[in-house]
């Protein structure tokens, strides 16, 4: 499939391999590898993060192949719920990065449209999340409140 914004395409067999059992070399329990994603994200660690530090440290190739879940409906059922999803909060952190480097240079007009391109993702993005119900109807999108909210 092609990137969105840059005319190539991307990476060629970029999927993992399909496995449909869980790996042998596995030795946790549904329940320690819960307690293990619970215990990094109080610790600070994104799900993202938290999927990358169990594949290296604890090889854990895919926690829903171990558990049947994802590592956010890990987290939901354990009483974290995020207020904003993980991808839009970076994009959000991108923009509001683009927008301080472009206060201080004005003609940077490359990255005056890079800010172009990553809101038009933010706006997509919003549109999706509030079709399936993870944003309020009235939530708005505006640099000002991404500062705020990325602080």
């Amino acid at each position: 499939m092609a990137r969105m914004h840059a005319r190539r395409r991307g990476k060629s067999s970029s999927k993992p391999a399909s496995r449909r059992e869980k790996p042998d070399w596995i030795n946790m329990s549904m329940e320690e590898i819960e307690n293990i994603i619970v215990n990094l994200y109080k610790g600070g660690l994104h799900p993202s993060q938290i999927g990358i530090r169990l594949r290296d440290q604890y090889g854990i190739p895919d926690v829903k192949l171990v558990t049947g879940k994802k590592i956010q409906q890990i987290l939901e059922e354990a009483g974290y719920k995020q207020k904003i999803p993980e991808d839009l909060m970076f994009l959000m952190k991108k923009a509001v990065n683009l927008h301080a480097h472009l206060q201080v240079h004005k003609k940077d007009l490359s990255n005056r449209r890079g800010l172009q391109l990553v809101e038009a993702k933010i706006r997509r993005l919003i549109k999706y999340y509030k079709r399936k119900g993870k944003l309020p109807e009235d939530w708005k999108y505006s640099i000002s409140t991404a500062k705020l909210m990325v602080e």
